[in-house]
């Protein structure tokens, strides 16, 4: 593992977030747009990850279901891995593989959103819970590190993140969050909602 001194860290995280702005605010853009239109209609928009990722895929449904900037209607965005008993649960009982999957056959339906975000891209709990989506007919689009990486390839789409270091990559993945919720409430507001 190599350790950045502050200033290369701040150097890596400049230089990655200058390409990021490049390829990701067009996807970023796209997927506020499609997940206005989706959520405006009642679907949901089901999200998880390990880690720092849930912590950021929680902050990504608080600002849905709460605001982002300005007051607007709430809409549905749950956080899978929050709901601690169902998780452990799901653990103790069938594995930790599961813990995600079986909660996006409880409440994912077709129409819905899975937003999986991994700095790796190969965490087997999200990947089986992308099948399980897919499976449902559910949307999956991946949150990811650099490509190439399995969850990259399993989505329906990604944005892949690339980054010299795992908090690097998490940086950019809280940037991608508030940009997704930005485009968000500009499609909403563009709607009249």
């Amino acid at each position: 593992m190599r350790l950045a001194t502050e200033v290369t860290h701040c150097d890596d995280l400049m230089t990655a977030l200058a390409e990021f702005r490049g390829y990701g605010t067009p996807v970023l853009r796209r997927w506020g747009s499609v997940l206005a239109g989706r959520l405006g209609a009642g679907s949901r928009l089901l999200v998880a990850g390990n880690g720092g990722s849930a912590a950021q895929a929680q902050h990504l449904t608080a600002e849905l279901v709460g605001r982002y900037r300005d007051d607007r209607p709430p809409f549905s965005a749950l956080s899978l891995h929050a709901d601690t008993s169902s998780t452990t649960a799901i653990a103790n009982d069938y594995g930790v593989q599961e813990i995600f999957a079986r909660q996006v056959c409880a409440h994912g339906r077709t129409g819905d959103l899975l937003m999986l975000l991994s700095t790796s891209g190969s965490s087997a709990n999200l990947l089986v819970a992308a099948k399980e989506a897919h499976r449902l007919g559910l949307t999956v689009w991946a949150l990811t590190g650099p490509a190439p990486n399995p969850l990259e390839s399993t989505a329906d789409e990604s944005l892949c993140v690339a980054g010299a270091t795992s908090a690097t990559v998490q940086e950019l993945h809280l940037v991608a969050v508030h940009l997704l919720c930005e485009s968000f409430d500009r499609a909403v507001g563009d709607d009249g909602r």
